[in-house]
């Protein structure tokens, strides 16, 4: 068992089926062929009649036992035991390709075959052959793949591709047969989504929270969207339950109106304190005006910013700050705390944050940990010591849209709803444009602006490089100052940047920039965006840059400029206009099989499943990881 466990240590697997899910790249057969085929791998029994050498090489003439048919052979490695083991009168069962020359049949260097009759997976792993034999044939058993929950067909297709009878039963025309990829795909799936189901955690709420969000919903100068609506309520019901601490993520698309369900969610917290914690001053401030703007008066509200808080955070009923939060020391216990877009915070940040809605005592060491000792991290406990460790309710929210099987996925380690539908239509015309374009694009940007609209263009560098065949934001600069007036430029190193964005919002035509503005500020007057060089982003920040356009139903543009010829992926992008197709594309056109992950960031990586089309197939394994989990079927851990 010790050996076994050191196996699997090598192999990088933990269960049973990661195991099953090791398919053999070959097989070694070495049943007697009945009718011998030119051009493949033939087993048949043969005498040898005749044995010669030349120029080093053994020549060796068979023959075949079924039809007295001759076969020579040359062996070019030749050793004494060569010579002894392919003695004239000898007979021998000889594997090879067998070829026709001449009207000859040939056969290269065949192997003479010590067990007829057998079929020997050939596995490609870290192990030996032996070891990886020895591992298949000892845990990969029918009992065991039906203790893991398999079916009967599920079962059948890994016994017979690990152990087949025949290579019929395996290959069809040098295929799998029809139905195995089907199979290897719900079981990569099963197998996954068990093991995000083993790690799941619920631990009991610090309060059960039921406050009334009319107040707010009544008085906005608007209706929320069905969805808004329905993810509210899901929120409620999570939140209402003291025995289990909410942990949900909310993904919208961009403009899908996760401010509002934000808002809703601090109103369902009173009278107890909600945090949430937003990756950027500029954020922080626009979550801050909006609840300023649609929360009731009565409703307390404190930003925590470095340097520039608003209103009194120790009493505030709702508290919204960047990660300032986390080295405030005098911070309030809050029953819910919040994260918009957590993926966009550094590694330390992130473990801190998790410490925030964790409950864990901290380990006092660092500067870091001396600051952020926080009452919702206490370990509340009765008098005998017993009661388990209370949590604040934990929030989610995220504008970076998933694909639907990967969100399907992640809702085995916490809840997550989806916002697919925007709260007004958006009109966004996006199209990829050239050099040639150019001048059309200038007269554009004039009737944008005349309207008092502004415009954003997108550079892929700030300073000049010989490696990137675009001109850089500082080069070109001085082109757009000369055109226009009130140009506005910033980047990710400008450290200025956030004054910069605020002033161009109010004061700016033209705004030059790198993808900082990504997630970021809303700017309610801007209808035309140009990113230079689109080829070179990523669909999902295209999908983010393009969602900063057109926010107030504005008719807006989004141009893709490239000096080479449009990608079947930018076409696509254009006719794209929902960011969950948007994230089933970014798969689509990857080079690799990981999952888009802007927030569990699994790096999973799938051999059969295509995360991308097999939305069905991943529903199915969800519903039957549900069932076997009702009946008391968990995870096998096969090294113990």
């Amino acid at each position: 068992m010790e050996e076994a466990k050191q196996l699997f240590k090598k192999l990088k697997i933990h269960t049973l089926l990661d195991l099953a899910l090791i398919i053999p790249t070959s097989y070694n057969d070495t049943t007697l062929t009945l009718k011998p085929e030119l051009g493949k791998v033939n087993t048949l029994e043969a005498k040898v009649i005749d044995s010669s050498v030349y120029a080093g090489k053994l020549r060796v003439t068979f023959e075949l036992r079924q039809s007295n048919r001759r076969i020579s052979s040359t062996f070019f490695r030749v050793t004494p035991y060569h010579h002894k083991l392919f003695e004239v009168g000898s007979s021998h069962v000889i594997q090879g390709k067998l070829e026709e020359y001449k009207g000859y049949w040939q056969m290269s260097q065949p192997k003479s075959i010590k067990q007829v009759g057998k079929i020997t997976p050939k596995y490609k792993t870290v192990l030996k052959e032996s070891e990886i034999g020895s591992l298949i044939e000892a845990y990969v058993s029918e009992q065991n793949l039906f203790n893991e929950g398999l079916d009967s067909k599920e079962v059948a297709t890994l016994m017979h591709i690990h152990f087949p009878k025949s290579m019929e039963e395996v290959y069809d025309n040098g295929s799998f047969q029809a139905g195995f990829v089907g199979v290897l795909k719900f079981v990569e799936a099963y197998n996954h989504l068990k093991k995000l189901r083993g790690k799941r955690a619920d631990f009991p709420a610090l309060e059960a929270l039921t406050g009334n969000i009319k107040p707010f919903v009544e008085n906005l100068p608007f209706t929320l969207t069905e969805e808004q609506q329905a993810v509210i309520a899901q929120i409620q019901t999570d939140v209402a339950r003291e025995d289990k601490a909410a942990k949900r993520m909310v993904v919208g698309d961009v403009g899908s109106g996760k401010t509002m369900v934000i808002l809703a969610s601090a109103m369902m917290a009173l009278p107890h304190k909600s945090i949430l914690m937003a990756p950027t001053s500029l954020l922080a401030l626009q979550l801050y005006e909006e609840a300023m703007k649609h929360l009731p008066k009565s409703v307390k509200v404190a930003l925590v910013m470095q340097g520039k808080n608003r209103g009194d955070y120790v009493k505030a009923d709702f508290i919204i700050g960047t990660h300032a939060l986390l080295y405030k020391e005098d911070l309030p216990e809050a029953s819910l705390v919040m994260v918009d877009e957590q993926h966009r915070f550094g590694t330390k940040q992130r473990a801190m944050l998790e410490m925030l809605a964790s409950g864990k005592p901290r380990e006092s060491g660092d500067n870091d940990a001396k600051n952020i000792a926080m009452h919702s991290h206490v370990q509340r406990r009765n008098e005998n010591h017993q009661t388990p460790l209370l949590k604040p309710h934990f929030i989610q929210f995220s504008a970076t849209p998933i694909p639907r099987t990967q969100a399907m996925m992640d809702s085995e380690l916490l809840d997550v709803s989806l916002i697919t539908t925007t709260p007004f239509e958006r009109e966004v015309l996006t199209q990829t444009i050239g050099k040639q374009d150019f001048p059309d694009l200038l007269t554009h940007i004039k009737e944008e602006i005349s309207q008092k609209h502004q415009v954003l263009i997108i550079y892929p560098l700030v300073e000049q490089s010989t490696e990137v065949p675009y001109q850089s934001l500082e080069e070109s600069h001085a082109f757009w100052e000369k055109k226009f007036d009130n140009v506005y430029l910033t980047h990710g190193k400008d450290k200025q940047k956030e004054e910069v964005l605020l002033e161009f919002r109010e004061k700016g035509d033209i705004l030059l920039a790198t993808t900082v503005v990504e997630v970021g500020i809303s700017l309610p007057r801007l209808t035309l965006i140009v990113m230079v060089g689109a080829e070179r982003l990523g669909l999902a920040t295209l999908h983010q840059l393009r969602g900063r356009v057109g926010r107030n139903g504005l008719k807006s543009w989004c141009y893709l400029y490239s000096n080479f010829k449009p990608s079947e992926r930018l076409t696509q992008f254009c006719q794209t206009t929902n960011g969950f197709d948007i994230a089933k594309l970014d798969l689509k056109f990857r080079d690799s099989g990981d999952i888009l992950d802007g927030t569990i960031q699994s790096g999973q990586k799938f051999k059969w499943l295509d995360m991308g089309e097999d939305e069905e197939i991943v529903g199915y394994a969800k519903d039957r990881v549900k069932i076997k989990n009702d009946v008391g079927v968990t995870v096998s851990h096969v090294n113990g």
